[in-house]
């Protein structure tokens, strides 16, 4: 059966913080293959979704959930059982991806730069107590980065520069989850760097207008200012790239990803993280930098399907 008459389902939605924007990224995706000639249908992924999948027939899943479930290898997982073919990475890789401590110890292993950091978990111990003994655990001076270990799109991040604002932050991220990490924070730039199917399509640096790339400056138009390429010299670009693509193959991933990058004042790289199933908003990065190469909106998102279809042929 030719690939255009299989039925492709859009995944979206889901129960995340991330949900409002897996919508639109999701809705995005599925007028892209509408227009392209693909039998695709809209999925909003809620309990009932093994009942949708037998219902409408699906052959094929192209997943835009972002967090939770949808990215952190749980909904990948169901799709293996149901032997539905799925866009992006596998099981392991999308739960090492979204866990920051398992992501961090994978770069490390590979010798891929991270900044310093340490991780905090709640116990049955009054805020006062953990907030009091976190501060006496982490080494490094402030700026610090507090940041949920399993979150994405900056959810529950905060940057801190002294031990009053830590406290806020320290809860503030606990919301999300149980483990918190402490991250030193990296003065210099923030670039991104575009992965699709195995290799590198470039890179572009952000210059959000609030003090970080933050939930809000992400997505909402004409908070931040795009810069492609990056502004650094070219020895760091290609240091950045082949940071960032050494960190894709470390938690083995595949399809498009998104790795995101502190370059620091003086030239060094540094892997924040790498999101799997990156935003396809009218303000997302993975576009952005595709579009600088030479490659639509439409022929991204052929190109994810089509790398998903030789992953499993």
């Amino acid at each position: 059966m030719a690939l255009t008459r299989k039925t492709v389902a859009v995944f979206m939605g889901g129960t995340s913080a991330e949900r409002e924007v897996s919508l639109r990224s999701g809705n995005a995706i599925y007028s892209a293959l509408k227009e392209l000639g693909y039998r695709t249908v809209p999925v909003d992924v809620g309990p009932d979704i093994c009942t949708v999948i037998k219902r409408k027939r699906i052959d094929l899943a192209f997943l835009a959930l972002h967090g939770g479930l949808g990215e952190n290898g749980s909904i990948q997982g169901m799709l293996e059982v149901l032997g539905i073919p799925y866009t992006g990475s596998g099981v392991l890789a999308s739960a090492l991806a979204m866990n920051k401590e398992a992501s961090k110890q994978m770069f490390l292993f590979h010798k891929v730069s991270v900044p310093r950091f340490v991780l905090f978990e709640r116990t049955s111990g009054t805020r006062k107590i953990v907030h009091r003994l976190a501060l006496e655990r982490v080494g490094f001076r402030f700026p610090w980065v507090v940041k949920p270990v399993e979150e994405g799109s900056s959810v529950g991040v905060s940057i801190v520069r002294n031990a009053h604002a830590f406290k806020k932050a320290l809860q503030e991220a606990f919301r999300y989850g149980k483990r918190v990490m402490v991250e030193k924070f990296i003065p210099g730039k923030e670039v991104h760097i575009g992965i699709l199917n195995g290799r590198v399509l470039g890179g572009v640096e952000v210059r959000p207008s609030p003090e970080f790339y933050t939930y809000e400056a992400k997505y909402t138009a004409g908070l931040t200012d795009y810069i492609l390429p990056p502004k650094i010299n070219p020895e760091t670009c290609r240091a950045a790239e082949e940071s960032a693509l050494k960190a894709h193959q470390a938690l083995g991933c595949a399809g498009a990803t998104r790795v995101d990058l502190r370059i620091s004042r003086k030239g060094t790289p540094y892997v924040l993280e790498v999101n799997t199933i990156p935003g396809m908003t009218e303000t997302s990065l993975l576009p952005k930098i595709a579009y600088s190469a030479g490659i639509s909106f439409q022929q991204l998102i052929e190109e994810i399907l089509r790398g998903m279809i030789d992953e499993v042929s």
